[in-house]
């Protein structure tokens, strides 16, 4: 792909055509440019994609962890039940 642009760039330049090589380079700047929004799109979503999973997984982790204390809260009324009783 590379070899195809200078060989357009290096035609223009020794057909002494500036007007069309203006063209071709704002051309080439434009591809350029384009090529660099999608890249940093595609890192944009991963890092977001990144984030996604941290926040699922430290949800998961917040609901274990309030489960196994529902469970030691249960446990403990139990007993204060029973000890009510005797």
């Amino acid at each position: 792909m590379i070899k195809f642009f200078r060989k357009i760039r290096q035609k223009l330049l020794t057909e002494n055509k500036f007007s069309k090589y203006l063209i071709y380079a704002i051309g080439e700047i434009i591809l350029v440019v384009i090529v660099i929004l999608i890249a940093l799109q595609l890192n944009t979503q991963k890092e977001n994609n990144k984030k996604k999973e941290v926040g699922i997984s430290f949800l998961t982790e917040m609901r274990t962890e309030v489960q196994s204390d529902l469970s030691a809260l249960d446990t403990r009324i139990r007993r204060l039940h029973s000890n009510i009783e005797h």
